[in-house]
């Protein structure tokens, strides 16, 4: 059974770097055709994809969140990482992981694993 959890602080203040981390377990993040994402849903609002690494270690980016984000990976721990940097308040939502077959989409149906979601506040 393929596990994903994020870890990562749960207050940044403004302006500066989010950093959060997704460990996969059950299966390798290198497994062809495989990608593996990070998406957000801010308050009251939808799933917003943000970015995804693949089993290449190819990344994709939305075009939104481009210049503020970067996803790597270890792959001797079997995780990936994402950095946002100079966060702002409108930055905060839960921040998910997951796991797909393709490198963008922010329907949670094309995704089959995910993480539980973990709460980033970005505030002073």
């Amino acid at each position: 059974q393929v596990q994903l959890q994020e870890s990562g602080p749960g207050l940044v203040k403004p302006s500066q770097t989010l950093s959060l981390t997704c460990t996969v377990s059950g299966g390798s993040i290198t497994t062809a055709n495989l990608y593996w994402t990070w998406l957000r849903q801010p308050p009251g609002k939808g799933l917003e994809w943000m970015g995804a690494i693949a089993y290449s270690g190819s990344t994709y980016y939305s075009p939104s969140l481009k210049s503020r984000t970067s996803i790597s990976r270890d792959t001797s721990k079997n995780q990936f990482t994402l950095q946002l940097s100079s966060v702002t308040p409108e930055d905060t939502a839960v921040y998910f992981c997951a796991r797909g077959y393709r490198y963008s989409g922010s329907s949670r149906d094309e995704y089959d694993y995910w993480g539980q979601g973990t709460q980033v506040t970005v505030s002073s």
